[in-house]
């Protein structure tokens, strides 16, 4: 009978030391997987904000391009109303003074 016991102990204790050990290769486990995640998500970040930074600076540059085509356009067509007032002023003074005149 005591041999029985004997042995049921050293199972138990052999039981509680294949516990403790997976327990330890749990945590350690845990812990690398934690290392990981951290590792990916400043990497992630890192790429999220250089790709961000890519996209507002081709979006800055296409913006400014747009900019400046729509300040070229507006210029030509103030040079181009100019223009057409300084050939045309006496005709619209003309069909404004008739217009006066029939009233």
């Amino acid at each position: 009978m005591d041999t029985v016991i004997r042995q049921i102990s050293q199972i138990e204790t052999a039981a509680v030391s294949i516990i403790d050990d997976a327990n330890t290769c749990k945590k350690a486990f845990s812990q690398r997987m934690a290392e990981k995640t951290e590792a990916f998500d400043r990497e992630l970040e890192a790429a999220t904000e250089q790709k961000i930074a890519e996209l507002r600076t081709a979006m800055e540059i296409k913006m400014n391009s747009r900019l400046s085509e729509q300040k070229a356009r507006a210029e030509a067509l103030l040079a181009q109303m100019k223009k057409n007032y300084q050939d045309h002023h006496w005709d619209y003074v003309k069909q404004l003074f008739q217009s006066l005149i029939k009233e």
